[in-house]
């Protein structure tokens, strides 16, 4: 998922660890998995067929869907155990479009000029795409015929101000086009689950032999890195070790998405397609091409690691997916985020080995944490006009924003998600959820794990609800259990006998998880997730226009920076960089993205 598909990361977020900066929002968001392409169907388990019911909607025949998903990592049929969860429940099926995939927003463009964008919509922001396809008439009223009030009443009785946000945002004050992500009923607080979304992860066992020295600023991780690389400069199968491994299919259009992350370890966090960073708690903003900026802080910091032989020259060329990949070689030291190097690298066998990533915070590090959100994220589901039996589809949505739909798949997007209970997870006598053994396995190993045919069979990764949509924030409790949704956070889990290196990673921090420990220490700055009553502000079309032509400068020119030659090379194209965008209308846009920060802080008021 791009990181601007965080947020997933912001939760990633938190994404964690949380996916996964700015992605994991998290803008970053960003929420992400590696692509995939469908891999072969496995035999499906026998299951029942569900027939008519009281409520008048004839199940008796398969629906069949087309998902189209601007966030999603997978395209093809939804296979396994949550194929088989909805197909017990609701005998439907989901063949997933994925425009990460095959065409990003051209791909988008294509569907929308088509007429029929598929029966499910999911946007990975309310900007530009969804407003248009409203606009054009692609996009279904829920609220016709009284769709969501039969349909959609979980999501009416327990998130009221999403429905509000809805249509006073985008449906002129009475219409619904579409339900947002992470929506909570918790009004304050930090969101994220065991981890936060962002780090900064490091090869544990080396940092120690290292020395384990204390970090400052993001800076001080240089020389300890090299000291790192130099004690494992190849991993087991002789290939060379790196700090740091960029990718650049999360950019989109718009700036060089790594760049953003430390900022988010200072509180602070882009407004998307804007050209400021605002702080989380207070009204504070900085332009950020500014020398204030953490961007640009962060080019340099890159600059400077690549000269220093720690960035991976494949960073120009490579996919998110590589990058994964290498993770799981153990031939990277640090991880932005601690769904991606913790997730990929941390398995049972490396870490009987001693060997783990695990977040080493510097002592200017206040995390950024993305707040409970009664309005929802910016993340939308939709359906769309031409959709087949809306009734059903009402009733699928309605479902995974309650209890049982989000302990399914709470997590969805950077974060493991739950699965099935009576396989990865079950209740005790008292009604509190713990995770399974086979659960500890697939939550540890997921593309490697298999599932029972009786649960959906293949492997437990391509299982999961490929959508790449969190319905319910899942650090959001459980009123059935009085836990969160998320498996990390139940008490069973957090108490659970740790391993050697979780013991020592405790032991030094004081803390039983980073967040414990960002929040024990006053290291976090909560985000309020408020919401004006108003019409989102806009850009017209001509600014548009130059925001995308400014954000292609940044862009190319930020990747060059990283990759010059020298200091002097490096200098220069900077000045190159600012010199154009100045041209290109950058103090218009800067004029619009201040408006936007105004809007934003007027939003925050709602929640105080």
């Amino acid at each position: 998922m791009r990181l601007r598909r965080w947020l997933i990361l912001s939760l990633a977020i938190a994404v964690v660890f949380v996916t996964a900066a700015c992605s994991k929002n998290g803008g970053n968001a960003a929420e992400s998995s590696p692509s995939a392409t469908a891999p072969a169907q496995t035999k499906e388990a026998e299951s029942a067929t569900p027939s008519p019911s009281d409520d008048g909607l004839d199940r008796s025949q398969t629906l069949k869907l087309t998902v189209f998903s601007t966030t999603a990592n997978y395209a093809g049929p939804q296979i396994g155990w949550f194929a088989k969860a909805i197909k017990d429940k609701f005998n439907i099926e989901l063949d997933i479009v994925a425009s990460n995939l095959t065409g990003g927003d051209t791909k988008i463009a294509a569907l929308m000029a088509s007429g029929n964008l598929g029966d499910v919509i999911i946007w990975g922001d309310d900007k530009n795409h969804y407003p248009n396809a409203i606009k054009g008439g692609l996009l279904l009223d829920l609220t016709k015929d009284g769709l969501l009030d039969t349909y959609g009443k979980d999501i009416i009785s327990t998130y009221p101000k999403a429905i509000e946000k809805a249509k006073i945002s985008f449906g002129g004050g009475s219409s619904v086009y579409g339900i947002g992500n992470n929506v909570a009923s918790n009004p304050s607080g930090p969101s994220e689950g065991r981890d936060m979304t962002w780090g900064p992860d490091l090869r544990w066992d080396l940092y120690q032999k290292a020395g384990a020295p204390e970090m400052n600023s993001p800076a001080d991780y240089l020389p300890v890195l090299k000291q790192m690389q130099e004690l494992e400069p190849k991993n087991a199968q002789g290939k060379k070790t790196y700090a740091f491994s960029l990718w650049s299919d999360w950019d989109g259009n718009y700036k060089m998405t790594l760049a953003k992350q430390f900022a988010n370890m200072y509180g602070y966090d882009e407004i998307v397609d804007t050209a400021l960073y605002v702080k989380a708690d207070e009204d504070k903003y900085y332009d950020f091409l500014s020398d204030d900026s953490w961007y640009m802080k962060s080019l340099k910091l890159y600059f400077d690691a690549n000269q220093m032989g720690l960035v991976d020259p494949d960073s120009i060329t490579q996919k998110f997916e590589d990058v994964v990949a290498k993770y799981k070689d153990g031939r990277l030291l640090f991880s932005w985020f601690p769904w991606l190097g913790a997730q990929n690298y941390n398995t049972a066998e490396n870490i009987a080995a001693g060997k783990a990533f695990a977040t080493v915070p510097f002592k200017e590090e206040v995390m950024y944490s993305t707040g409970f959100n009664v309005y929802g994220g910016n993340g939308i589901i939709s359906i769309g006009a031409k959709a087949k039996e809306p009734k059903r589809i009402m009733e699928f949505i309605n479902w995974m924003y309650t209890p049982e739909g989000a302990m399914l798949s709470a997590g969805g997007g950077t974060a493991v998600p739950n699965g099935p209970k009576g396989l990865t997870w079950d209740l005790d006598a008292e009604g509190k959820p713990f995770i399974t053994d086979f659960g500890l396995q697939a939550y540890a190993d997921q593309q490697n794990t298999k599932v029972p045919e009786e649960h959906g069979g293949g492997d437990y990764y391509y299982g999961a609800n490929q959508m790449n949509f969190s319905f319910v924030i899942p650090a959001e409790v459980n009123p059935e259990t009085g836990e969160p949704y998320d498996h990390n956070l139940w008490q069973s889990s957090i108490k659970r006998n740790p391993n050697p290196i979780e013991s020592s990673w405790r032991e030094k921090y004081g803390a039983l998880t980073a967040k414990e420990y960002f929040v024990k220490n006053n290291k976090i700055a909560v985000a309020p997730q408020g919401f004006t009553g108003k019409e989102p502000l806009t850009m017209d079309k001509t600014l548009e226009q130059k925001n995308k032509l400014i954000g292609t400068v940044i862009q190319q020119y930020s990747w060059k920076m990283v990759f010059a030659k020298d200091e002097g090379q490096y200098n220069k194209l900077k000045q190159e960089m600012l010199d154009k965008v100045k041209g290109l209308g950058y103090d218009e846009l800067m004029a619009f993205s201040i408006k936007k920060a105004e809007e934003l802080f007027e939003a925050r008021k709602s929640v105080k």
